[in-house]
């Protein structure tokens, strides 16, 4: 994956099979990593399917967050294993 800024803003929108409250349908984070490490660390981890992340006008969907997680530039501490 080309060069990703971790520390940009980010909009993270659940899928709505998952996420049924208004609170989950969207969260904004102040960085991207911040926005990964929720998705990864504090939800079901089916919550990656038809989720997307948005950073900078770019789209990752649920294997690209997975991707930008496992990626040894990832800036913050992971709290599990990745599965």
């Amino acid at each position: 994956m080309d060069t990703f800024n971790y520390d940009a803003p980010a909009e993270l929108y659940p899928s709505r099979r998952y996420a049924k409250s208004a609170r989950d349908q969207y969260r904004r984070f102040k960085t991207a990593a911040e926005a990964i490490q929720f998705i990864m660390e504090d939800v079901p981890g089916s919550w990656l399917i038809g989720s997307f992340l948005e950073v900078n006008e770019r789209r990752f969907d649920g294997d690209a967050i997975r991707s930008l997680y496992e990626a040894a530039g990832y800036p913050l501490p992971r709290q599990k294993a990745a599965a």
